[in-house]
């Protein structure tokens, strides 16, 4: 199934008396970029969210949040840093001192000083925290993954409807291209006859069909037409497939885009030319939904 590479999903759960939030999002990128951002003391998180994420998405810029709560009953002691504490007492002493100032600390401002108190927190089991942040993380993933998808199947159907656009003008081309050169052939024999009007000499009809040959070689755009045509088969088996196709579809469109410009070199007829950048001005849209296709 076709996905975008753009995505949001997001958890909010608690899971064992802990609250665990996880949120995700992404938008486009040629490559795999993921970047996670855990509390403190939770780094070891990362790596493992990655190997997680990446085993589920193959291509976009990747950006994950997570907030792992303090369990109610986790055991945790408070010391004082004593040696701070003197020393802000003493600083605060030789303030009221030097300056007249009424020395009023209190235990409620020390208190707010850094550093003053220490949390020791019994040590945590990363096992578990890593298995609880794991499963908040593929609900959000789970989210964000039907996110892609919904968007993906729009974008394919918008390509198709552009690609079903395209071969409707090809065709145009392939049934006007030949009456381009019975038309060349009509407007030289007509400029020839004007030319030798009031003489008495015969059109050299042998000449008249090399040039209508060279002229009919020069503009052929069958090949590739044909190979435009080979391009939206392979492009719509592309569509089809269930894994990420992103780089192959922007191969693709480059191949288009190649033929497009040929055709377009090569007609010399008015009609024509509007119908090549028809099909350029349709390549280059389909060219930006690809560039969002995982």
């Amino acid at each position: 199934m076709i996905k975008s590479m753009t995505g949001f999903g997001r958890c909010e759960t608690e899971i064992d008396g802990r609250a665990i939030t996880v949120e995700i999002k992404s938008v486009n990128h040629r490559y795999f970029e993921f970047s996670c951002r855990t509390p403190r003391g939770y780094g070891f998180l990362d790596d493992k969210l990655k190997s997680f994420v990446n085993a589920q998405v193959a291509r976009g810029k990747i950006d994950m949040f997570v907030s792992v709560g303090v369990k109610e009953d986790t055991p945790a002691e408070v010391s004082v840093n004593h040696s701070l504490v003197s020393g802000y007492l003493n600083a605060m002493k030789e303030i009221s001192e030097t300056y007249g100032i009424e020395n009023d600390a209190a235990v409620v401002s020390l208190s707010r000083f850094p550093d003053v108190f220490t949390v020791h927190k019994a040590p945590e089991d990363e096992e578990k925290i890593t298995a609880d942040v794991l499963s908040a993380a593929q609900t959000a993933l789970d989210s964000f993954i039907v996110m892609r998808q919904n968007e993906g199947e729009k974008m394919k159907a918008d390509i198709l409807s552009r690609a079903e656009t395209i071969l409707n003008i090809v065709s145009c081309i392939e049934e006007r291209s030949p009456q381009t050169v019975e038309e060349y052939e009509n407007r030289l024999l007509d400029r020839i006859r004007q030319t030798l009007e009031g003489f008495n000499v015969e059109i050299d009809e042998q000449r008249v069909l090399t040039e209508v040959a060279l002229f009919s070689d020069k503009v052929a755009v069958a090949e590739e037409t044909v190979r435009l045509r080979s391009h939206f088969e392979q492009l719509r088996a592309f569509l089809a497939m269930d894994q990420p196709v992103g780089r192959k579809l922007d191969f693709i469109i480059q191949e288009m885009n190649r033929e497009a410009n040929t055709i377009g070199s090569k007609v010399q007829d008015a009609a024509l030319a509007h119908m090549a950048v028809d099909i350029k001005s349709e390549i280059e849209k389909i060219r930006e939904q690809v560039q969002n296709i995982e």
